[in-house]
């Protein structure tokens, strides 16, 4: 239903399968700002545009920050099988689109994913081995409550909820490849660039490589 067109990957000159490049945290940790550094920075990486039946928000564009559909749409979906991923959050639905990905991924296009662990765990089940697994986790359990309450648009038991699924959401830190303590944002996205810059190089990844070494191995005429 739901299609991206997508675009070879050109970092290299080798041919390569695309990633899923993941990031998760508690709210308050980081991920959010860190997924926009690298998407900005990234020409790449595109971000993974979910499908929603919640409305949009102001600014919000269709298409491009998400695809926005009926409950009765989403729920179609869901039984054609076509979402990676999805879940019910607060009454409205969120879900992956398969197709756009599968077929990004064949013609090199790096995904990127801002999504908790659920999520997270759907996605491995499914395409295993293209998904790069990165967790945030804050400082200090003090530093993330002052960064919440530091945005000034909760209230206190609003807070005291997101502290309590923080808490469930950083017990879920050892199903992830990669942890970083986000202390300081700038470094913390060197940190990261550098896992997605290792990442496409696997071997695995390297789909244009088997060529490319028969090629080098040919005898001189």
């Amino acid at each position: 239903m739901v299609q991206s067109t997508p675009s070879p990957d050109t970092t290299g000159t080798l041919a390569r399968r695309g990633l899923m490049f993941i990031l998760s945290s508690p709210s308050g940790a980081g991920k959010t700002t860190i997924a926009r550094m690298l998407l900005e920075h990234d020409p790449q990486l595109r971000n993974s545009v979910s499908c929603t039946t919640r409305q949009p928000r102001p600014g919000e564009i269709d298409g491009e920050h998400y695809h926005f559909i009926t409950h009765e749409q989403f729920d179609a979906m869901v039984e054609a099988g076509e979402f990676l991923e999805w879940a019910t959050v607060f009454g409205q639905s969120y879900g992956t689109p398969k197709a756009q990905v599968k077929a990004g991924l064949k013609d090199g296009v790096d995904y990127m994913f801002d999504i908790d662990w659920q999520g997270t765990q759907q996605l491995y089940q499914k395409l295993e081995r293209d998904v790069v697994r990165v967790f945030l986790l804050p400082p200090s359990i003090e530093e993330l409550r002052r960064r919440l309450t530091g945005r000034g648009t909760d209230s206190a038991e609003v807070i005291h909820g997101r502290m309590e699924r923080a808490r469930s959401e950083i017990s879920h830190w050892d199903g992830y490849d990669y942890v970083v303590v986000n202390d300081d944002i700038a470094s913390c996205f060197e940190e990261v660039k550098k896992i997605l810059h290792a990442e496409r190089l696997r071997r695995a990844r390297q789909t244009g490589l088997i060529g490319f070494v028969r090629e080098l191995m040919q005898p001189d005429d």
